[in-house]
């Protein structure tokens, strides 16, 4: 494994007082709304449940994003969402 893969599979997840959830690590946003988003990560596919749920920032190009809101859970789990990268939500805004 090369240096530059090995960095590219660092995941941080920062939750502060349940209302700001920093990610590092993702693919890409598989789905979102105000009480579920579902983000393909280096580790695996996440789910964030909560109320009020926003994505305040998002960087794809180095996999970065804030979700802003309250949170009630972060879930992952062993879906694989990577055959539908091209459904996630950049693949909806340019469909």
């Amino acid at each position: 494994m090369n240096e530059k893969k090995a960095v590219n599979s660092r995941q941080n997840v920062i939750l502060e007082n349940r209302e700001k959830l920093s990610i590092s690590g993702v693919e890409h946003v598989d789905n979102f709304n105000e009480t579920s988003i579902t983000l393909a990560t280096v580790k695996g596919a996440m789910i964030i449940k909560g109320n009020e749920l926003n994505i305040s920032k998002l960087n794809l190009e180095d996999g970065n994003v804030t979700i802003e809101g309250i949170v009630n859970s972060i879930t992952y789990t062993n879906k694989d969402l990577s055959k539908s990268k091209g459904s996630g939500l950049l693949g909806k805004m340019f469909k």
